[in-house]
Order: structure tokens, then sequence, then C-alpha cells
């Protein structure tokens, strides 16, 4: 790290909005509790925005977004271990859009680190800068800062909450509060006798909240175990609610139409054969889209088609070879950041063999399985809405500002979602349907998008291209240099969430390249922004998804031309950078039983990618088969420094890997005439149940840090994979999908 300070000074600019607003506005305004906004209604105690208890039920919030990924219940598992009760127990909702879940964890990822070498007091102070969240209303589930965000305050808000009812018991009872226990949702006296949570409530909302400490971690009963999912049983006998089934009296249903030529303009429409067709009411003007409003959705979508457009033509290059193009203009500019500098990367080291490549990405979509809709009802005074998204204060204050009207008069009803992956961090799904209702006070309506609409109008993840040049001598890796262009999600998403572009480098250019716990004597990596208007966007791992291929690509590159194994090779690199990292590679190569040899027909890749604080090695393997190549095996290793819920993680890396490799094998978005060529699955395909490797997971617990689970198990799917593609074939992927290059089995 000897370039840390000069690189610690540019870098820190990314976060400067944030330590702006804590000076401007003072540390007591920066730290003081935000509201609570849960409304008790007869008989109900809010103890803290997380924890209501009336004389029938215990109700927790977990206010991140459950998009398949578990939160729900690990969050509640969060408070019920201090609050000691059981989670089938307790009601777990999901909490209004407010102030007080603030995300705190997201804000601290923006200091300047790698990560994986934060010191003691880079994290106090990224908890510092975390409260920073509350004054711009991030409450946001992303950056698989989920269980970091919640792993102490959940537990303190438990925590208080059980002392506070034992104070209660305590006054009943006329003993000293530290006579008493709790267990399974009662107060036990010392003669045995128990009080039920629910009988305490009244009394103790009359009482000071009490503050207690955290219990340690050897008298924990529910984390640290798998927890059977709160959300299993509803989805399970199909009443569980997502965003596309809410219904409501007299609700209509209405489908979306854009400009398919992404940024045009409407310039008009003919909607009268859509008017005549039985069952279509109306035809919706929403200023850049229109909407078909009847009596189904299937019906508003069929008499979309029967509107005649006038659209402008998208203020983005025509053609892919020109937007292509584009991106590898970006390398005659000036680097948007450097945020890694170790050694002289620009000198070829004496004696040194030199290694180079090029490697390209293409845009994704996101393909969340449920398409995008939302319900909205306004009364010509208040909004209300429902829909599954990933930030609830943003869909509440820009529906507002849609309608004219404040964000007080907007009612945010976060559903469950089928698929997020930051796609329902946007809100325009939203902003459409608010508009609709504004045109039709007093009916609720549901406006659906179709695959169509939504596969080509995604705020994509951007395509990409690297250049890397590095050196071996004596079997080790003396230098590595990557030049990575591509647009930047984080300067468009932060100007569409609260219209500020923050200055700075973009880490997410080259996450997953310039802060991976390699020891390389000569360690440089350079990122640069192109200039283009395609919308791109936060994609599931977001920066590591697409530099965890070009980086592990390209260190497979240098293994092999230094004639090492390339497990063995990383786990020399690893092992003297950062100990967890050569924990995972280590277990890997355990679990799959690894020798570096493989026998004919079948290859084997490894790759090891460290994001949102977790390292993640997985090791791939595939066969040759009559009808393509098969990918038989998968083991993952992952260093999640504390396991709140080892099953759901396992889900989680397994997850996670099944996604990447998708869009490792299948995944591109391109483009002609401005507008994207991909239009649904049979255009953009999937790894299928068939076709998926069988998976072995194992979860360490090395690190000092809780890491993040729901997007690391996806970097080091592609490079895994096309490593084992090269060690079968002999020829070497660099750019993706694989399946224009190899023949896999479909």
């Amino acid at each position: 790290m000897a370039s840390f300070k000069k690189i610690a000074r540019r870098s820190f600019l990314i976060g400067s909005a944030a330590i702006i607003g804590g000076v401007a506005f003072g540390a007591y305004y920066v730290s003081r509790p935000a509201p609570n906004p849960l409304k008790p209604g007869d008989g109900e105690v809010a103890f803290n925005p997380f924890v209501m208890i009336s004389d029938q039920k215990i109700t927790l919030i977990a206010p991140r977004a459950e998009m398949g990924q578990g939160v729900h219940t690990t969050w509640a598992a969060l408070i019920a271990e201090e609050l000691d009760v059981t989670l089938d127990q307790v009601e777990v909702l999901h909490g209004p859009a407010a102030k007080a879940y603030y995300n705190s964890a997201l804000m601290s990822e923006a200091l300047p680190s790698t990560g994986y070498d934060k010191s003691k007091f880079m994290h106090s102070l990224g908890e510092l800068m975390g409260q920073a969240g509350k004054l711009l209303d991030l409450q946001v589930t992303g950056g698989s800062t989920s269980m970091k965000d919640g792993y102490e305050r959940m537990r303190l808000a438990g925590a208080s909450a059980r002392e506070t009812l034992k104070e209660a018991a305590a006054q009943r009872l006329g003993v000293s509060r530290g006579q008493l226990s709790t267990r399974d949702g009662k107060v036990i006296a010392p003669d045995g006798a128990e009080i039920a949570y629910t009988e305490l409530a009244a009394d103790a909302a009359r009482l000071e909240p009490v503050d207690a400490p955290l219990r340690p971690r050897s008298e924990w009963r529910l984390l640290g175990k798998a927890q059977p999912r709160v959300d299993m049983a509803d989805k399970a006998t199909g009443t569980a609610q997502f965003g596309i089934d809410v219904r409501l009296p007299g609700m209509k249903f209405a489908a979306l139409k854009a400009n398919p030529h992404l940024g045009g303009a409407m310039k008009g429409f003919d909607a009268a054969a859509a008017l005549e067709m039985p069952g279509i009411e109306t035809v919706a003007d929403l200023g850049d889209a229109v909407a078909a409003v009847g009596r189904n959705t299937w019906l508003a979508i069929q008499a979309l088609e029967a509107i005649d457009f006038d659209w402008g033509a998208a203020p983005i290059p025509a053609a892919q070879i020109e937007i292509s193009g584009a991106i590898h203009a970006a390398f005659q500019a000036e680097p948007n950041s450097t945020l890694r500098d170790d050694g002289d990367a620009a000198t070829l080291p004496e004696g040194a063999q030199e290694v180079t490549a090029e490697y390209e990405v293409p845009y994704l979509a996101h393909a969340t399985m449920e398409p995008l809709n939302a319900t909205a009802l306004f009364d010509g005074q208040r909004l209300q809405i429902w829909c599954g998204n990933q930030g609830p204060m943003l869909v509440r204050d820009h529906c507002a500002k849609a309608l004219g009207i404040e964000p007080e008069q907007v009612e945010v009803n976060t559903t469950l979602m089928g698929g997020g992956f930051g796609r329902r961090g946007e809100f325009d799904f939203a902003v459409y349907a608010a508009r609709l209702a504004g045109q039709m006070p007093g009916t609720p309506v549901q406006l659906t998008w179709s695959r169509e609409e939504d596969m080509t109008h995604d705020f994509y993840r951007p395509a990409s291209a690297a250049r890397f040049r590095g050196a071996v001598k004596d079997s080790k890796a003396l230098l590595l240099d990557g030049q990575i262009a591509g647009q930047s999600p984080t300067a468009q998403a932060m100007n569409r969430w609260i219209g500020l572009s923050p200055s700075g480098p973009d880490t997410a250019l080259t996450d997953g390249a310039f802060n991976q716990p390699y020891g390389i004597p000569n360690y440089r990596i350079r990122g640069y922004a192109a200039d283009l208007q395609i919308p791109v966007g936060f994609w599931r791992s977001v920066g590591a998804s697409i530099n965890g291929f070009f980086m592990e690509s390209f260190v497979d590159e240098l293994a092999h031309a230094a004639g090492a194994d390339p497990l063995e090779f990383r786990l020399e690199l690893a092992r003297g950078e950062w100990e967890p990292a050569a924990k995972v590679l280590e277990a890997v190569k355990e679990m799959s039983g690894w020798t570096g040899r493989t026998p004919e027909g079948v290859g084997r890749g490894v790759a090891m990618t460290y994001s949102f604080g977790t390292p993640v090695a997985q090791v791939i393997e595939v066969a040759q088969e009559d009808g393509g190549i098969r990918l038989q095996k998968a083991w993952i290793a992952a260093d999640l420094g504390v396991a709140l819920d080892p099953r759901n993680l396992e889900a989680q890396m397994s997850g996670g890997m099944a996604y990447g490799l998708s869009a490792a094998m299948f995944g591109e978005i391109t483009f002609a005439e401005g507008a994207a060529e991909q239009v649904n699955f049979p255009d953009y395909d999937a790894i299928r149940m068939h076709t998926m490797p069988v998976v072995e997971v194992r979860i360490l617990e090395e690190q000092a840090h809780i890491g993040g689970a729901g997007e690391p198990g996806t970097p080091p799917a592609a490079p895994a994979l096309a490593n084992a593609l090269f060690d079968l074939t002999g020829k070497r992927a660099r750019r993706l999908p694989l399946m224009h290059d190899f023949d896999l089995l479909t």
C-alpha cells in the first residue's frame, strides 16, 4: 500500500457530498435519532422503529426489500435474538418509507480503501459517515449491505425493548430488573412465574427506553443457525403478495409503451384504433410514454400494438460498432481514477516475460422474473402506491414530484418482488404509475410493463473494455497493469436519485480489479469513463461483475505464462496479502480435490474475487459431451466473517453464481438504431435446471468483519467458467457471452 496516501487524497472526493453534509448540518443534526415512523394503534406500543408489541402480537420491522434473498428472515432474527422471541412468535413487516430506516453501511462503503485492508479507525470512521445516510434519505436495499447495516443496530433495538419490558415487569412485581430473565416472549420472575410481553407492553410504553449491551455470540440461540424462512409458507401456498398480485376494488389494468429508441422523444401518436377495441377504456399520454387502460393487462398490451406512434431518434450511436468505438475511445483521455498504484507498473522488470491481453463484456439487462409493475391510487390529495422496490423513499419523493404534491402526501406500500438485482433500485416504473393515477383520480390502476418493454428500457450494466499488461519471472507475478473503460453507473444513478453527480472517481469502474487481495509488487489499475448516453445502472455486484472477469482471466493467463498451477499461483499471491483470501482458495482446493490435472474431455477453472467485503473462490468443472460442453460441478467457498444463517448464505452463493453463469454464457444487450435488439428470454437466455452444475458451498468465518452476501457469489462465476473452458479446449475466452465462441449445452 505504498501509494495509499496519494490515492486516498484523490479518491476521497467520492464521499465528499456526505462529509460536507455532516459538517454543514453539524454533528448533532447528523447523529440525532430519526423520528419513529410507526403509528401504533389502540393497545399497541412502538418501542423503536423496529419493534412493536400489542396485547395480541409482536411485530418486527424488516425494512430491507425481500427479493428472494431471505433478508426479512435474517433481519428479524437479529432483533429476535436479543428480544428473546422465536421467529414463529412474531409477525414480520416491511414498514413504511421513513428516514429511520436509512442505510448506514452504504455510505460507509464510500471511504477510500481496498476494503480488506481497512483499519479499526477506518471502520469507525465508516460508521460515523454512515449516519449521513439519514441526510440523503438512503432507505436503500443494495450493495450487499443489509446485514452489515443491521448487525448491531437491530440487536441493540431488540435488547433495548427487552430490558424496557423487564423494567415494566420489575415495577409490577416490586423486584429489581436484575432479578428477572426473559424467554420466548415472556419475562420470568424469580419464583418462575411468567408474564408475556403482550401483557407488559402498555406499562412499558410509559417508561423511558432502557439501553442494554449486546449478548456475546456464545449465548446466541437463533443467529449462526439455519432459520425457517418467514416468507416461505406464503410463497409455497401462493398467498404471498408480490407487486403484480395487488388487487383493489374497482381496479383498472394498464400497460406501458415508451420510445424504443432510448432517450428519443415521443413526437405524437394516433390511438384511434386502440380506443375502438372492446374493453379498452382510455389511452393516456404520460409525456414520454403512453399507457393503455382496460379491463385486463393482456388487452392493454394488445391495444398498445394498435397505436400509431411517431418516435424521435435516440441520442446514442446508431450502430453497435460505434458504441464499442466510443468505449475504446475513452482510453485516449485521462483516467477517471487510479485507485491502486503500487510499485512501478510502467516499467517491465528486468528479465521478466511480458504478457498482454484485451477483454470485452457487453451491456446486460437485469431481466427480473416478475416484470416491472406498480399499482397507484390518487384521490386528488393523497397518492397510495404498491410495488416491489429497493428504495421506498426514492419512490415516495419522485412520485410526489411527478404529481406536484408533498412527499408526506404519498404512502408507499412495499411488496415482495420477483427479483431486483438493482433494477428496482430505480423508480421510473412507480413514477409512470403515479402519472397515470394522477389522470384517473379515485380509480386504482395497475401499470405493468410487458417483458419486451422491460428488457428494452432497462438501466443496463455497462459494456466495458479492458487492456491488461503483466509480467512473470521465476513462476511469480511481478507486474499487473490494468486499464478499464466503460460508462460510469454511479454518476448516472446518483443524478437520477438525488440530482447529484458525485465528484471524483467512480469506484464502480474498477471495483473487482483495484481492490483484489493479491500481493503483486507492481500493481496499477486505472479506470476510464466513456462518454455515452445509454442508460446504465447498478446490476448485481456492479463493477465487480465486469472486473472479476477481466482480472481473474488475466491472472489465469499470467499463471499459465509462468508455467504455474493456476490455483497455487493465486494462493501464493493471496497468502502474503490477506489470509482470508488464501483460506477460501485453500477451501475450494480441498473441496474439489484439485490436482491441477484433469482427464481427457474434462476441464477445470478457478477464480477468486473479493467484493462487498467478502472473498469468494469458485472452481468450475466442465466436460465435453455429444450435445455440447456441460457444466458438471462447481465448488464455492466464501468468508463472511460472521455467518448469521449458514443455509441462507449457501443459497445466496449458489444463486449468485447461477446469475453470473447465465450472463457469462448467454447475456448481452446490443443496439441498432438506438434500440435494444434483445427483447425477451428467447433472445436473452439463462442457465436451466438441466444445465446447472451440481454445487457444493462452504462458508468460512476467518475475517474480522461481517461481509456482504447477496452479490459476492456472482463475480467469480464468469472467469472460473472461462478458465475451465481454456483448460478443456485450449482456447482463451476474452469476450462475453461465451456462447459466441464455445459450443455450450443448452
